[in-house]
């Protein structure tokens, strides 16, 4: 987060400002966030406006209650002046090689049905063979550099183009994205929900996106598509690590589709 002052180009926030800036994203108020954290309103008020510097202790406490990204926390500390808390090693590193291998053969179990895991953004980071089998037929610029889960399902090209039911899964995705955002304030998904929603198909959903739509929702919302073994209805779901302190296990989720009916797991076990 930055700040732009006439005269002296770009600063960088304090830390009174990312917190009232997460404050206000959360919806609390000065007194509802002090009595949470056991601290007075006027000290909170004094933290906001720069009159006070926390202590590492009370910025991990407020950030804590407010739910910030290990990342975030990590940015918090330093504007307060204090050394990051959480460690944040790519999924590459040589540290994280039992959690990659652990990962990996959850998602090599899945199979035949698709699973990836996929970082905040839902760029796609590991993936089982069913998962890579979705993927024949998309356009090379979708799937590199690096791909990514709304842009892959929702772009023309992808497999938006071979979803029977795109209106319902498009908003699926929509909202699960937007609800991301909210959550981690992460400036590469606005840009990719910024790409995706002037996609042509998604653009024509806005009338469906209104509210009102799902007032009596479905218990689930099923990706149904078309495939060489027929149409295939598959559900989600999401997993997430715990008991993070690293920024990307924070950041990591596992999806994993499994067949919404029987004819779809005979498909994809080749039961025929």
């Amino acid at each position: 987060m930055t700040t732009t002052t006439a005269g002296s180009g770009t600063r960088r926030a304090g830390v009174g400002e990312l917190l009232r800036d997460w404050r206000n994203r959360r919806n609390r108020s000065q007194l509802d966030l002090s009595l949470d954290v056991g601290v007075s309103a006027r000290h909170l008020s004094f933290v906001e406006t720069g009159r006070s510097t926390p202590s590492p202790e009370l910025v991990l406490a407020l950030a804590d209650h407010l739910e910030v990204p290990l990342r975030e926390r990590n940015t918090m500390l330093l504007a307060a002046g204090y050394a990051p808390r959480y460690s944040h090693r790519p999924l590459d590193d040589d540290a994280m090689a039992t959690v990659r291998a652990s990962l990996q053969r959850m998602l090599d179990a899945h199979d035949p049905y698709p699973g990836v895991v996929v970082d905040r953004s839902w760029n796609v980071l590991l993936a089982n063979q069913a998962a890579f089998a979705f993927t024949d037929g998309v356009p090379d610029h979708l799937l590199t550099p690096t791909m990514n889960v709304f842009r892959l399902c929702l772009h023309p090209e992808g497999l938006a183009a071979r979803t029977v039911n795109f209106a319902d899964w498009a908003t699926y995705l929509l909202r699960q994205m937007r609800r991301t955002i909210q959550l981690t304030d992460d400036a590469d998904l606005r840009a990719v929900e910024d790409e995706v929603r002037a996609y042509p198909n998604v653009a024509e959903l806005d009338e469906v996106l209104a509210p009102g739509h799902w007032d009596d929702p479905p218990l689930l919302v099923p990706l149904t598509i078309t495939s060489d073994a027929g149409e295939l209805s598959m559900f989600t779901t999401l997993t997430t690590f715990g008991t993070p302190l690293d920024v990307t296990l924070d950041e990591l989720s596992l999806e994993l589709f499994f067949p919404a009916d029987d004819a779809t797991s005979r498909a994809m076990r080749g039961d025929g």
